[in-house]
């Protein structure tokens, strides 16, 4: 039996699924990973993407986050790919549980889904820092230097950035529906980056699928690999 035809069998025979994914879901999407350093960065920025998007330099030099976020971050005319699809598609048929994904594009909740643990928030969420009042993504987009609340606060997105803790009470989401799914399917992600890729140690199953592009740091302990592009991958899965 060819890996598609086995996933396409786990998959018919579950409805405890959770799917567990990174960059790779996005980029089909047309979202740039932002890991990935091109010429762009090189020319524009002094600093590397994971030194600006960390906590102290958000706080030192908070235009020039903005900056960086404003021109890498905020992908507003990307859409959903054939992998969001048929996740929400799957949820809806009561066939899969929860989505955990560390990508903050809101692409899963725009596909359908509604159980999505985002281990990394959202760009589509921002609150002033010193009254909390909301702010959606298009306003960040339409601000110039570093957006201010009516209040006069200055706004910061609901994402958590480097040196930044994981919110505690999606984490215990994210590992109670891993801890009790029977088929774990991961995707785009090469599990290089923690606590995240320590998420995995918490299923419990026999049925972990690894999709991906290129091998992964976790190909060992799968119980089925998958290489390939995942929103091809997904749209053989009917």
């Amino acid at each position: 039996m060819g890996q598609i035809e086995q996933l396409r069998q786990w998959v018919n025979e579950s409805d405890n699924i959770v799917f567990f994914g990174g960059a790779g879901v996005s980029t089909e999407s047309g979202i740039p990973d932002f890991r990935s350093v091109d010429g762009l960065y090189n020319q524009q920025y002094d600093y590397p993407p994971e030194t600006i998007l960390s906590h102290t330099f958000y706080r030192k030099k908070t235009d020039e986050f903005y900056r960086f976020y404003r021109n890498k971050m905020l992908c507003l005319d990307a859409k959903p790919n054939a992998a969001h699809l048929k996740l929400a598609q799957w949820e809806q048929e009561g066939k899969l549980k929860a989505v955990v994904t560390q990508n903050i594009d809101g692409l899963h909740q725009a596909a359908g889904s509604k159980k999505v643990y985002e281990l990394h928030g959202s760009v589509l969420r921002n609150f002033c820092e010193s009254c909390h009042k909301f702010y959606d993504v298009n306003y960040i987009a339409g601000s110039e230097g570093v957006p201010k609340c009516t209040c006069g606060g200055d706004i910061k997105p609901d994402v958590v950035l480097y040196e930044e803790g994981l919110d505690q009470s999606t984490l215990t989401g994210a590992i109670r529906a891993i801890s009790e799914a029977d088929v774990l399917i991961v995707g785009g992600t090469s599990l290089a980056v923690y606590p995240a890729a320590g998420l995995l140690d918490y299923y419990n199953g026999n049925k972990l699928v690894l999709v991906n592009k290129t091998p992964t740091a976790r190909d060992g302990i799968a119980d089925l690999v998958v290489q390939g592009s995942i929103g091809e991958i997904f749209s053989q899965l009917d």
